[in-house]
């Protein structure tokens, strides 16, 4: 098996991304591979090698994989930012954004704001809306967030204090060590207005199974993204997408492309 390609690196307005193209490079057709949250490049390579003649591009973003930290601070828009002046700096292609999860929070950005570099974009598992939750659900949240709160306020020298907290907040949350400022501001983020200003031809694909981003998430995004094709792939889960549904996901892909 050919070992990858060492990432390169791309800075913008002091962030830094690390990319691998692969492929058919300098192909007609560029697709770009945005991973979700705490994945990086790797997270799409089994997908991309369903598509042959084309050129291939498979992002790190600021702060994962290959790629360091982005400064303090930073949201979807900067992000966006980072990717658009990426993207702009290749040759010319025909650029498809296929992202997952985060990857589709910044693609839903730079979907809004600089359109005019991609010419379709492919949203897996698409993260950016807030969550509807069940009246149940809004109650527990709201006690495991006043707890958390009240146990910041106790030393973490006393007993179990410190066991505690570590139960409380995602797992995401739990491991982004440096990037928990990012991930805040990042989940926090309400994107319906950004999805509304899309008008790239976009493709939404998410899973029956999936309780991070559900299904419900995905027919909101398509009433929003004007001409948006949806598929719900009902036994498929967040990640199930990208592993053991990724050849259903490949052939709605190919199905999409013109």
């Amino acid at each position: 098996m050919t070992a990858p390609p060492a990432p390169e690196a791309f800075t913008h307005a002091g962030g830094t991304l690390a990319f691998e193209r692969s492929g058919a490079v300098g192909a007609a057709r560029r697709m770009v591979w945005a991973h979700g949250w705490g994945q990086n490049r790797h997270a799409f390579r089994l997908l991309a090698g369903s598509f042959e003649g084309v050129e291939h591009v498979l992002l790190d973003f600021p702060g994962f994989g290959d790629a360091p930290d982005p400064p303090e601070g930073w949201g979807t828009a900067e992000y966006a930012g980072l990717s658009a002046a990426f993207l702009a700096s290749l040759p010319p292609a025909e650029t498809v954004w296929i992202g997952h999860s985060f990857g589709c929070r910044v693609g839903l950005q730079l979907g809004a704001a600089h359109g005019e570099l991609l010419s379709a974009m492919a949203l897996v598992a698409a993260a950016g809306l807030k969550r509807r939750r069940t009246l149940s659900e809004q109650i527990t949240r709201q006690v495991r967030i006043r707890t958390f709160k009240l146990l910041k306020l106790l030393p973490e020298s006393w007993p179990f204090v410190k066991q505690w907290k570590a139960g409380f907040g995602s797992t995401d949350y739990r491991r982004a060590g440096s990037m928990r400022g990012v991930l805040v501001r990042v989940v926090n983020e309400d994107l319906t207005a950004v999805a509304a200003r899309v008008r790239v031809p976009t493709l939404l694909v998410f899973g029956g199974k999936d309780t991070e981003t559900p299904p419900e998430m995905g027919e909101r995004l398509s009433r929003l993204i004007p001409g948006s094709r949806l598929h719900i792939l009902p036994h498929d889960t967040h990640y199930s997408l990208l592993e053991t549904g990724r050849h259903v996901v490949a052939k709605k892909l190919a199905e999409f492309l013109p």
